[in-house]
């Protein structure tokens, strides 16, 4: 559902001349969706500023891509569209971060959408009703020790970037960042009833 209304927003973006990019990041589930070639379809032509990111960890909720797609690669059926794409190991940092600057400079610089397909893996099953029959434990332990954190840690001490000590106040930052984020929501009010269908059409008439 998310792509139609990249697009949309990507559209606006176009129509105010404002110099945005919308990111829209899906699973490689949504591309057997037809949401995502209507989407595609309507970027390219209309030379929307939007980054297309699909997150491809092999499996939609518990199907393997092979058995769903007779083509696997993601940035291939993209291509299609005649929409720059490029694959990217999304389980290294800089190699995601490299591929995304470069393709929100091209979109910036009105090349029109981009699209990365990250391989990546998800550790944990899809849902807490999932008993991840699917695939093997083995298999979600090899991806682990492809951790992105684990591994671009070890780049930075490597370089000389980082430290116990460090590292200790940078989680020490990130865990007190989220705590003031959960307290800030959980005290916060509930949405008044007569407001949930605000927005929900155009209030644009005066009297809707």
């Amino acid at each position: 559902g998310g792509l139609p209304l990249a697009a949309g927003l990507a559209l606006a973006d176009q129509l105010q001349h404002r110099p945005r990019v919308t990111a829209c990041f899906f699973g490689d589930g949504a591309v057997a969706e037809g949401a995502f070639h209507e989407t595609l379809n309507l970027a390219a032509l209309w030379r929307l500023p939007v980054l297309f990111v699909c997150e491809n960890n092999l499996y939609a909720m518990g199907t393997a891509l092979a058995r769903s797609h007779s083509e696997t690669n993601r940035a291939l059926k993209a291509a299609a569209y005649r929409i720059p794409s490029w694959e990217v190991d999304g389980m290294d940092v800089e190699a995601v971060e490299h591929a995304a600057r470069a393709a929100c400079e091209a979109i910036r610089a009105g090349q029109g959408p981009h699209f990365l397909e990250c391989r990546t893996y998800r550790f944990r099953s899809h849902s807490m009703f999932d008993p991840e029959l699917y695939r093997e434990r083995a298999e979600v332990e090899e991806w682990k020790a492809r951790c992105p954190i684990v591994t671009y840690e070890a780049t930075l001490r490597a370089r000389g970037m980082l430290d116990d000590p460090l590292r200790a106040d940078l989680e020490s930052r990130a865990t007190q960042e989220v705590d003031d984020a959960v307290a800030f929501a959980e005290s916060g009010t509930w949405e008044p009833v007569e407001t949930l269908t605000r927005h929900v059409v155009s209030e644009a008439g005066g009297d809707r």
